[in-house]
């Protein structure tokens, strides 16, 4: 292995740098992997198991569809700031690149120390549990619980598995991918589908979209804590700027994934749930555990074995996802030294972050173990969007004082501020007690 050493982005794509100095990362990331990495990302197991948190906060199902909306809306401001920003600090590294340029080394060194040691092995080490959930279920019909020793097994032999992987080749990793992100969006294409088909046949509560607001909850808590849990589905939105010196012509990849990801993420989320409103009833609704699963039993009969499916392809994927923007993230920490330097080394031969991996790997097995995260992702989820917001007070801070600074891409102000103001207040909102027993499972 060789370390890296830091460049300016460029458009190459060998894997040594001029002058044999040393190792870089290849750029083979092309577009159609960049939508899938941040469509793949957001996609996880909360939008199959449990999307009724908004529903339970809204009060009726009309309110709830427009918190969706919301939420995507949401989610594109904040992406394309981070455009911008991407934009202005080619690297990879995300939240912690643009904080460590802008604000310094202190506020730099605390985010990642959260992001690296905490935040993302504990959120691979979830998913992991959720996949080896659904993964042996099909083998003990009728537990209701199912052996620990079996299920932290297969989640440590899932983070091993992805480790290979993504060691072994980037390019293989961003294959698996686009292959697990076509698969989700087939997935709630079937649910979309499905649903058309029972309102075609006359079988849909149709009743539900007569009183489609009655209901609606007015408390300003209660409609935060709904935008709260569907903001946490679109988790993964910022995944693509974790990997910008592996994306090929990131000024405009970037942004182009951007439009591309999030209207087709936010359109099947609403559509997603339009059927589930269609076909299950309110009591169902809130009632149910796992509503995709709820769903396909009425709907798919012999075939509802593809909701489990469905749900393992979208944990393991997400699950790579996490893998490889999180071992970025450290692999550019260590390069800045603010990690020791062997995470900032790459394979002679595979180009990969090897010693990163391993070493993301190795916090997440740890994690395993206890085998229970809800408590330690809720309660660090506001450290999450404290680190949002400071983002993008990053790119007001530039437009303030850097005004002449120049600009490929500039996102208008009316965007770059109302995203801020919410950002900085969500944390009020995910402390803990705050609706913590009904927030969907870590996607």
């Amino acid at each position: 292995m060789e370390r890296s050493q830091e460049r300016n982005g460029g458009e190459g794509v060998a894997g040594r740098e001029p002058g044999g100095e040393g190792l870089r990362l290849r750029r083979e990331i092309g577009l159609w992997s960049a939508v899938s990495l941040m469509a793949g990302c957001m996609i996880g197991s909360g939008v199959f198991m449990s999307p009724q948190g908004v529903l339970v906060y809204m009060g009726s199902p009309g309110a709830s569809l427009m918190v969706w909306a919301g939420c995507g809306l949401l989610a594109m401001m904040g992406a394309l700031c981070y455009a911008e920003l991407s934009a202005l600090v080619p690297k990879s590294g995300g939240e912690y690149a643009y904080i460590l340029q802008i604000f310094g080394s202190l506020p730099a060194f605390l985010v990642i120390y959260t992001f690296v040691l905490l935040v993302r092995p504990a959120a691979i080490a979830a998913v992991s549990l959720s996949f080896a959930e659904y993964a042996v279920t099909p083998f003990y019909p009728g537990c209701s619980s199912m052996p620990q020793a079996v299920l932290k097994g297969v989640a440590a032999s899932c983070i091993l598995l992805l480790t290979l992987v993504n060691c072994w080749s980037s390019r293989l990793a961003t294959m698996l991918v686009n292959v697990c992100a076509v698969a989700k969006v087939f997935s709630l294409l079937v649910i979309v589908v499905g649903g058309a088909v029972v309102l075609g046949q006359g079988r849909g509560h149709t009743e539900t979209f007569l009183l489609a607001f009655h209901n609606t909850t007015q408390q300003a808590g209660r409609i935060g804590m709904a935008f709260y849990q569907g903001m946490w589905s679109f988790d993964g939105w910022n995944n693509v700027n974790y990997v910008v010196e592996e994306l090929k012509n990131p000024k405009q990849n970037l942004v182009w994934a951007v439009m591309i990801a999030i209207p087709l993420v936010t359109s099947l989320y609403l559509l997603v749930n339009i059927s589930y409103l269609l076909v299950l009833s309110p009591n169902e609704i809130l009632s149910s555990d796992a509503m995709a699963v709820s769903w396909g039993n009425q709907v798919l009969g012999a075939w509802a074995w593809l909701v489990p499916l469905a749900v393992v392809l979208s944990t393991f994927g997400s699950a790579n996802g996490m893998f490889f923007g999180g071992s970025r993230v450290c692999y550019v920490a260590a390069r800045e030294g603010h990690m020791p330097q062997l995470l900032s080394m790459v394979h002679v031969h595979h180009l990969t972050p090897t010693p990163a991996l391993m070493f993301t790997t190795a916090v997440a097995l740890v994690l395993v173990i206890p085998g229970s995260f809800s408590t330690i992702v809720n309660f660090l989820s506001f450290l999450g969007w404290i680190t949002y917001g400071t983002t993008i007070g990053c790119l007001l801070y530039l437009r303030i004082k850097k005004k002449n600074l120049p600009r490929p891409y500039k996102v208008p102000v009316s965007i770059a501020g109302p995203h801020h103001h919410p950002c900085h207040h969500a944390p009020c909102f995910s402390l803990p007690g705050a609706g913590a027993h009904h927030r969907p499972p870590p996607d």
